[in-house]
């Protein structure tokens, strides 16, 4: 059965469900063999919407699996994102992505963080040190004419910072992808997000390693009255929510397959689920962000003040 989509503001569409390709690690391209392996069997499975980016290593296994696999481009939709130290040189490095993909085009090109390093030193540069989000997406606005990208858009971006982005931006974000779950799902932004036409992607949609949510006693109770698994249930309450596609990932044939697997929840269930976060301790981050965060209260550098991000959800 084909994967639901949802239609962008710019007339494109997105699968709502994708296969996230992070590995757990940065990868080194070229030796994927595992990233390409994955992509293979998603496809197998019926997956046409997958999330990579130049920071993941991977790029090249991606599209290899893709080429490999005989089914057409157009059916697939690719997203890759932009590095940190490339803030400052977006058309090189989306030049780059897209010679190591290989596919012709690429569906959706996001700022993978705000936050920009120096290429050099690689220092964190403040909000307010060039190249600002502002500047990066004005470059980004311009690989629009090139045709080789359909949409583009940011990731990690919290209202204030895409408050920020709309003073100077002429293109709206087609989508803006953050961690997204029961525990934290990122209400204000679902509501900002959808009254300024912007499609949300959710990572880290079934939590993180040993994810507590898998084990929700209302998660599994609504499991076993549908006979479904926790996961199809996180991701169907996700998707229901209206606006959001996820991209969870798995290397595991078996649930690669039940992840694409969907249902109807009841209205009662979807309240149920969206109010576990207001329970005592359970409004969390559960996405380790490799170091990220190291320093409390700041995330690759920058405070949670400056990224704009619920200080609770990460006590």
């Amino acid at each position: 059965m084909p994967v639901a989509t949802d239609k962008l503001a710019n007339g494109h569409s997105i699968p709502v469900i994708g296969l996230g390709c992070w590995m757990g690690k940065p990868g080194k391209e070229g030796e994927n063999q595992e990233a390409e392996e994955m992509v293979t069997n998603a496809l197998k499975a019926g997956y046409t919407h997958f999330d990579t980016a130049s920071g993941y290593g991977n790029e090249q296994a991606v599209g290899a699996a893709i080429r490999k696999s005989g089914v057409p481009r157009e059916s697939v939709f690719v997203t890759t994102k932009l590095a940190q130290p490339d803030h400052g040189r977006v058309a090189e490095a989306f030049a780059n992505s897209l010679k190591l993909l290989d596919i012709d085009y690429i569906d959706l090109y996001l700022m993978h963080w705000p936050q920009a390093h120096d290429p050099v030193t690689k220092r964190v540069l403040g909000p307010d040190e060039s190249p600002t989000i502002n500047e990066t997406w004005a470059q980004m606005e311009q690989l629009l004419a090139g045709g080789k990208v359909k949409s583009i858009g940011v990731s990690n971006f919290s209202v204030k910072l895409l408050d920020r982005l709309a003073t100077t931006a002429t293109v709206t974000p087609s989508v803006n992808q953050v961690e997204s779950h029961p525990y934290y799902p990122r209400s204000d932004l679902t509501e900002y997000c959808k009254s300024k036409g912007i499609h949300l992607t959710a990572y880290c949609p079934l939590g993180q390693y040993n994810s507590p949510i898998l084990a929700e006693k209302l998660i599994l109770d609504i499991a076993e009255k549908h006979g479904k698994t926790p996961g199809q249930v996180l991701i169907s309450w996700s998707i229901q929510r209206g606006g959001w596609s996820v991209v969870p990932k798995s290397s595991n044939p078996v649930r690669l397959a039940q992840n694409l697997v969907t249902f109807t929840l009841s209205p009662d269930e979807v309240s149920a689920i969206s109010k576990l976060h207001e329970e005592p301790g359970k409004l969390k981050s559960l996405c380790a962000y490799v170091n990220g965060r190291i320093v409390p209260g700041s995330i690759f550098g920058w405070t949670l003040e400056q990224l704009g991000w619920d200080p609770k959800a990460f006590e």
